[in-house]
């Protein structure tokens, strides 16, 4: 267990250091994700037990991640009042985006191997 937690904080530091160090805008723990996706799909074998059983651990407790979110939402609430038509269109705008994304994506996954 302690092997596949140094794997994921492996993987999110070397995110964190590529999105520092080439300037990107990505957050550095995506970008983690990403590379340990990558590295799951080049070894052509499932996950190994103990990183599944860790990862299922952390996703089973995924909502205590957002509770420092929602008091930075609290934290700064006359910000959002002052500015609450920008920040919806925006949020619109991306959930939508993300929504046509995943959709061409979908389609062209399907074509592809469906």
């Amino acid at each position: 267990m302690t092997g596949a937690i140094t794997a994921l904080l492996a993987c999110q530091l070397a995110g964190e250091v590529l999105a520092r160090s080439l300037g990107l805008s990505i957050p550095g723990p995506v970008i983690g994700m990403v590379l340990l996706l990558a590295v799951l799909l080049l070894r052509g074998r499932p996950a190994p037990a103990p990183l599944a059983e860790v990862s299922d651990g952390l996703l089973n407790n995924l909502g205590l991640l957002f509770v420092p979110a929602g008091v930075g939402v609290v934290l700064h609430l006359p910000l959002l009042a002052r500015d609450w038509a920008p920040l919806s269109l925006a949020i619109l705008a991306g959930t939508l985006l993300a929504i046509a994304a995943t959709g061409r994506l979908a389609q062209a996954l399907l074509r592809r191997f469906g």
